[in-house]
Order: structure tokens, then sequence, then C-alpha cells
């Protein structure tokens, strides 16, 4: 995508993130769910349960990983991810010359059920949770006027609703629609498993009942494993346990702490069983990595910040 419209957006997105990007490259706007992500080098492996949300790629390249499938996408592409899933990403083309630049949105469900039901749309019940595909120019227009609100800040409050919204309506409207409508299906399977996801990132570090779960997803416990497992491709405790690796992870890298304090801290009772689960993960156990990255100097801003804050509402 090269037209004058994406060449607008592109510098929107680069004066926000080099004025506000934190030392990982993420620039919150005033806008709730949305971010521009800024990397100047390509990234390191990057783990994460990623949040349903839209990524408009600007310059450079970004690959994902989910399950077996990967996704390679550049400048002129959109990332989409609709359900809470396990992926692994890489920045694999930045410099400080040509910055890697997205912006991203998150997708919001209420929205997505009201735009639904106005279209009058049919659910699609077989859509994959992680989409490719080329930016469409009424996606990147409505994602433009939204970034020049930022410039004038009065104006804020009063149209990011309505713009956010109308994001929303072209993407439901184009390419990614049938994948992006069960977000919004009212009571549905996915909103369901929703609740209980929102549960275990809120006290992965506790112990979770499936029953608690289920309840909360209003199924039955075999019926919540069925229908966890399709929306999200891990069990309940699967989940559980990478939120927490995830978690101990950056406590290491980004706190300092030691491997034993960070298995505590996220819930595991044995470290040799952290250490075990954490190798299967990441490849490299605890002390290995916590030592790489000690001996090492840190990236200008490598991360993937598709992932937000990884525990937090992204």
């Amino acid at each position: 995508m090269s037209t004058p419209a994406h060449a607008a957006l592109l510098d929107a997105v680069r004066r926000h993130a080099q004025a506000h990007a934190d030392t990982d490259g993420i620039a919150r706007t005033p806008i709730p769910g949305l971010t521009t992500v800024r990397a100047t080098a390509p990234s390191d492996l990057v783990y994460a349960i990623s949040r349903p949300l839209a990524c408009l790629v600007l310059q450079g390249g970004k690959q994902v990983t989910m399950g077996a499938r990967s996704f390679a996408f550049a400048a002129g592409d959109s990332l989409l991810i609709t359900a809470d899933v396990p992926t692994v990403s890489q920045i694999t083309r930045a410099s400080l010359a040509a910055p890697y630049l997205s912006l991203v949105l998150e997708l919001d469900a209420a929205v997505i059920a009201d735009l639904a039901a106005e279209m009058k749309t049919v659910l699609v019940t077989d859509s994959a949770p992680v989409r490719v595909d080329q930016t469409e120019a009424e996606v990147a227009d409505a994602a433009l006027r939204l970034m020049r609100l930022l410039d004038r800040p009065a104006s804020v409050p009063v149209l990011q609703a309505q713009l956010v919204r109308e994001m929303h309506y072209w993407l439901l409207a184009g390419r990614h629609g049938t994948a992006i409508r069960r977000l919004g299906w009212p009571n549905g399977h996915v909103q369901r498993v929703a609740r209980a996801v929102a549960l275990l990132r809120a006290e992965f570090a506790r112990p979770l009942p499936v029953d608690r779960l289920a309840a909360a997803a209003g199924m039955s416990p075999s019926a919540f494993h069925q229908h966890f497992r399709a929306a999200t491709s891990l069990s309940p405790l699967q989940f559980q346990k990478q939120l927490r690796l995830i978690e101990a992870k950056r406590l290491m890298l980004s706190e300092g702490a030691s491997a034993s304090s960070a298995a505590f801290a996220v819930g595991f009772a044995s470290v040799s069983q952290f250490t075990r689960d954490y190798g299967r993960l990441f490849g490299l156990p605890p002390v290995r990595d916590t030592a790489a990255a000690r001996n090492q100097p840190k990236r200008p801003t490598g991360s993937s910040a598709e992932r937000r804050s990884r525990l937090t509402p992204a």
C-alpha cells in the first residue's frame, strides 16, 4: 500500500512514536485501545498470549507464529487476532533509518456486537483466530483520522468514540469481517470463554479450579474444556501455565528477579517444575536466559508491542 493516505498515516504514527515511545517502543495514545509501535532493530522472539486486536503495519516487517502456522507481514498489511491465543512473534525488518512502525487497535467486543446487530450479519464459527491480509483503504482512512485527533487534544473526548466505532465497522465490512463477528456474538462461546480468560489473567498466580472457571463461563466443566481449547488452542491449565511463565520471564529480564523468586511470585510451588516448564516453552533454562540477558546490551526498541502488557488489558 503506497498511497498518499498511507504516507500520511505513516507520518502520523512515526511522529507519535518518536515523541512518546517507551524503551520497548510502545507509545500509548490518549484514545483507549490505540497504540503505536516503533522498533529500530529486529527483535528477539516474543512469547505472549495475545488479546484480540488489529495491527496495521506501516513500515518494516514482522512474523507471528500460532501453533504450526506462521504469518509474515509487512507495510500495507494488517494482522488480525480474534481470540486470546498463544503467539510467538518477531520483528524481522527494522533499522534506525527505517524503523518498524505499526498502529494497534484493541478490538472491542461490545462495539462489534452492536455493529453486527445493526449490519444484520450472520455468525461464522470456523474462522481462524489469526489472519493477515492487505489493509483496506477505508480502515487506513479511519485510522488516519483517529491519529489526527491527537494533534487537537480537545477533539479527542468528543470524537474518539465515533471514529473507533467507524474503524470497527470497516473491519467488520471488509475481508476480516467473518472472523471478527465471533467476538461480538451475544452470549456466544467466544464471549463466554472470554469471561474465564479474564479471570485467568487477573488471578493467574493463584490456584483456579476448573469448576470455578466453567462457572464464570456459564458452562459445564466438560463443555467448558471443549470450547476453551477451541477458542484458545490450549487447555485452561496450559493457558494459566503460559501466563505464569511469560510473567516470570518479564520479572527476571526486566526487574532482575532470581529464577526461584520469579517462580514463586507467579504461583509455581516447585522451582524444579518451573525450570522444566520454562525450558520447554522458551528453549533455555531460566538461569541461562537471565545470564544471556545480563551479558548482552539491551536493544533500543526491539520488543513486539502488539502484546501490550501481557497480563493486563491490551
